[in-house]
């Protein structure tokens, strides 16, 4: 016997600094998450104000502007009867913090603040927040008038603390808190903390999904409970491309997944099944609780069958590559207001591979318009496990469709294939020269009509000497260019070290 609870996860395509476009996609998830009976939303880190807002997070603005936002959720008719957990950015006495808000029917539950920075590789998070280093410690956090005006409220709890409804108690971790030796979700299993959330904004690298999946495996192997996990998606307005990848482990076992590389705004998984009562020793410093009058499920105790654990659809290194940078390739082109793309191909492998990713491109833009990528588990399946399509929500067609008419300037334009699709968004070009042979004109030539895109020839001989003439002017002299390599040895001749011929 147990009680059945409805959770969703979220991941979302954000934008640094799109305050309006972030504010529409986290309704919609949170509608989405209502109609399919979830109680509690959980989305990606500093989903409000965008992950990747480098030095706009010294800017009042920026925190203004999320203030604004949650001002909108707090009074939005969609957030009602759900606990909404969003990010963004928090000053407390004075000192910048990346936050996760809690709310509920109007009320600020908790400001939890991230404990542990992500600050290697191409993370900095130290350079615009501290981390707050006051485990189990909590205080009052004064609220903006704005939201005291919504609210009633004139301070909410700020620091170290767990969410305790009237039938379970939910855990917050945040990304780089998972990755660390001493992750929190540690003390609050033994604490008897039993949903575990985590709020993230992780980018693609080769095989990084494998490390997720162990880790969140791990998180609830030992001491049992749910764990659910959100994720950036999209560019950000940034070089690198955060691959969603939104999941929900009980007990140790994965048993939802959400697509790492699709072209969706708004990605969510639910999740219903039992929650779980390990018998756990209480720690000497018990997690500071806010007691919230709402129940995450129904109130009646009935029979749920076992948790179904899935496989994990792991992609292989090579449709690591083509996916990923198709993926940011859409999402920056339909942001940026171009036309589409122009790529000098020579024929080499380097250029060759640029164009066979912008085709990788295409053809998901094909799938997402013409069938829905990555269709899952039907809505009126009687298993425990509950992934719904986004694909099929009304506005995830007539979005892409949208983005590629706009692309394209043609309002009522629908691309029947990849390669159609390519011939009206990518030109290639073959710059030809002197120095070229047949042979890089014809792999080129043979490649654009493979992929459909527009490929013209150019010689550029008179711009290269153009350009010479102009270096010789300048400088007195002309170009050398040097060729080495080994000169051919006459049979039983030693070779005589160094030997070598120049042009």
């Amino acid at each position: 016997m147990g009680r059945k609870v409805t959770l969703a996860t979220c991941s979302l395509n954000q934008w640094a600094l799109d305050f309006e476009g972030n504010l529409q996609r986290i309704l919609e998830s949170i509608e989405i998450a209502k109609a399919h009976g979830a109680k509690y939303r959980l989305g990606p880190e500093l989903e409000i104000c965008g992950y990747g807002c480098a030095d706009h997070f010294y800017e009042s603005d920026t925190l203004l502007h999320s203030f604004q936002v949650l001002r909108k959720l707090l009074e939005s008719p969609i957030t009602q009867d759900i606990i909404c957990d969003v990010g963004m950015p928090i000053m407390h006495h004075n000192v910048r913090y990346n936050c996760r808000v809690l709310f509920l029917n109007r009320k600020i539950l908790l400001i939890r603040p991230k404990m542990l920075m992500a600050n290697h590789g191409l993370y900095r998070e130290i350079r615009w927040f501290s981390h707050w280093n006051q485990s189990r410690r909590v205080e009052e956090y004064f609220l903006p008038r704005m939201i005291q005006e919504v609210t009633g409220q004139d301070t909410v709890p700020f620091g170290d603390c767990v969410l305790s409804t009237k039938d379970t108690c939910i855990g917050t971790e945040m990304c780089a808190e998972l990755w660390n030796p001493r992750s929190p979700h540690i003390q609050m299993g033994l604490d008897g903390v039993e949903i575990f959330t985590n709020a993230s904004a992780s980018h693609h690298e080769l095989r990084k999904a494998d490390q997720r999946v162990n880790l969140i495996k791990s998180a609830t192997t030992k001491s049992g409970g749910i764990y659910l996990y959100a994720n950036q998606r999209g560019c950000d307005g940034d070089r690198v491309y955060y691959d969603g990848c939104a999941m929900v482990a009980i007990n140790g076992d994965i048993v939802a997944q959400g697509a790492q590389f699709s072209l969706s705004d708004v990605d969510v998984r639910s999740y219903r099944g039992e929650v779980c009562q390990p018998n756990m020793e209480s720690e000497p410093k018990p997690c500071h609780r806010v007691k919230v009058d709402f129940s995450l499920s129904s109130g009646d105790d009935i029979y749920l069958p076992t948790h179904q654990p899935i496989t994990w659809n792991f992609h292989t290194p090579e449709e690591e590559i083509s996916l990923g940078p198709a993926c940011w390739l859409w999402d920056y082109l339909r942001r940026s207001g171009q036309a589409g793309f122009l790529l000098p191909l020579s024929g080499g492998v380097d250029s060759s591979s640029t164009a066979c990713i912008v085709y990788s491109m295409c053809v998901l833009i094909c799938q997402a318009i013409q069938d829905g990528s990555d269709l899952l588990e039907s809505r009126n399946d009687p298993r425990p496990l509950l992934l719904i399509r986004i694909h099929d929500h009304p506005s995830y067609k007539s979005q892409v469709l949208e983005d590629v008419r706009r692309v394209v300037g043609e309002d009522s334009y629908c691309p029947q294939s990849p390669e159609e699709l390519c011939g009206h968004m990518f030109t290639t070009c073959y710059m030809a020269s002197e120095n070229s042979s047949q042979d890089t004109c014809s792999r080129a030539r043979e490649l654009a009509n493979q992929i459909g895109s527009t490929h013209m020839n150019i010689n550029i001989d008179m711009a290269v000497k153009g350009i010479l003439g102009i270096f010789s002017v300048v400088t007195g002299s002309w170009p050398k260019f040097r060729l080495w390599r080994q000169p051919q040895r006459e049979p039983g001749s030693a070779e005589r070290p160094g030997q070598t011929l120049s042009h």
